[in-house]
């Protein structure tokens, strides 16, 4: 990038949902104008942001508006490649098409790990019936996951035997899948990393993730590790980024794996992720804010934790048939942060907030976020007597 981009410069994001909202914010707060592309009228987004272009990722009038911004970026994944590499031969845009495309597919994202000295859990692809006769034993039990569009435990079925594993090729409508072998977890973790340009990159603090039913349910930070496992998972960070070629803000999950905590990469995520949303409160600088520093040119900021934390997501589950949660719960504490989407529609397993507790340390920080969780699901089981 030759030169900045100062405010109140126009910027572009593809998607418009809580990613996008919190992006939209981090903008305004820098001085910037924003113009969101979503198809969806009621998106989260589209009400914060100074232009809500409400139509398809692959629009071509919409992208021509939005090529006119100064930088673009994405909320998520499964937006059209082909839309940012056509963007990106009139404006600035991060992370690249190139580098999205492959975390849309699991082998492709696999590859890309393995290019870059980095292990991933031993894993076999199988793309049709034919597939299927080969012997998968050194793999079972394992994970059968669609090679793409899968995301919140969607598209995914636990497998214990050969024949477990037909079926679930059946269940998932015979589409590209990729098989992974199940491995003994001792921690799933998270490293959101910013980079540069210029090779310029920062790591935010280690998260240590608990999923519940496929959906990340609380990210601790920081993460319950030794020292020297944290600086080796963002080290791993760091090197991902590098081979990439990455711009931009980018989180890297990965397992602890066994006795000896090896550290193995699951996925990547070429934008802000839902593990770095403690970041709004507990740190000097924030994901978003981030995003909106590199897609300027500018360099990243300060990474520092300010305090533990426990970030909690707020599901569609918590809401009761008739009316809103008891909000009173967070915000009568102290040491809670409380973050609503603006969703209109509450669904069973739907993200629809999230909320931060700080404490004198991660464990305790859980302890009470998951205190105020059952305090939530109470009240809603109660009004739904």
């Amino acid at each position: 990038m030759s030169s900045y981009i100062l405010s109140p410069a126009m910027l572009g994001i593809l998607g418009g949902g809580q990613l996008a909202s919190m992006f939209t914010i981090a903008a305004k707060q820098l001085g910037y104008s924003v113009t969101v592309l979503d198809p969806d009228p009621d998106a989260p987004a589209g009400k914060l942001a100074d232009v809500h272009l409400c139509t398809t990722y692959d629009n071509q009038h919409a992208l021509q508006i939005l090529a006119q911004c100064a930088a673009v970026t994405t909320e998520f994944e499964n937006v059209s490649a082909a839309s940012m590499q056509w963007l990106a031969q009139y404006t600035n845009v991060f992370p690249s098409g190139e580098c999205v495309a492959v975390a849309q597919d699991r082998e492709t994202e696999k590859a890309w790990i393995g290019k870059s000295g980095l292990s991933t859990v031993p894993y076999a692809m199988i793309c049709s019936i034919e597939d299927l006769r080969g012997d998968f034993n050194a793999l079972l039990p394992g994970i059968l996951k669609t090679a793409t569009l899968g995301y919140d435990g969607k598209g995914q079925i636990t497998v214990c035997t050969q024949d477990e594993l037909v079926e679930a090729f059946f269940q998932l409508q015979q589409v590209r899948c990729i098989l992974e072998k199940k491995v003994e977890l001792k921690a799933e973790i998270s490293v959101v990393v910013a980079r540069q340009t210029d090779g310029q990159s920062r790591c935010f603090p280690v998260a240590e993730n608990i999923h519940q039913n496929g959906i990340l349910a609380y990210t601790l930070v920081p993460a319950r590790l030794s020292v020297a496992l944290q600086s080796q998972a963002q080290k791993m960070a760091q090197q991902l980024a590098e081979a990439m070629n990455y711009v931009g803000v980018m989180a890297v999950e990965m397992f602890v794996v066994g006795t000896n905590e090896e550290l193995v990469v699951n996925e990547i995520a070429p934008r802000p992720h839902n593990s770095g949303h403690y970041t709004l409160d507990a740190c000097l600088s924030n994901q978003f804010e981030q995003q909106v520093r590199l897609m300027c040119g500018f360099a990243p900021a300060a990474t520092d934790l300010l305090s533990p934390c426990c970030m909690a997501n707020i599901l569609g589950n918590v809401w009761p048939t008739k009316g809103q949660p008891d909000w009173s719960v967070i915000l009568n504490d102290r040491t809670s942060k409380l973050h609503l989407y603006g969703k209109k529609v509450a669904r069973h397993g739907r993200k629809m907030g999230h909320f931060t507790v700080l404490a004198d340390d991660s464990t305790l920080a859980l302890v009470k976020a998951r205190t105020l969780c059952e305090q939530l699901m109470q009240y809603t089981d109660e009004a739904n007597l």
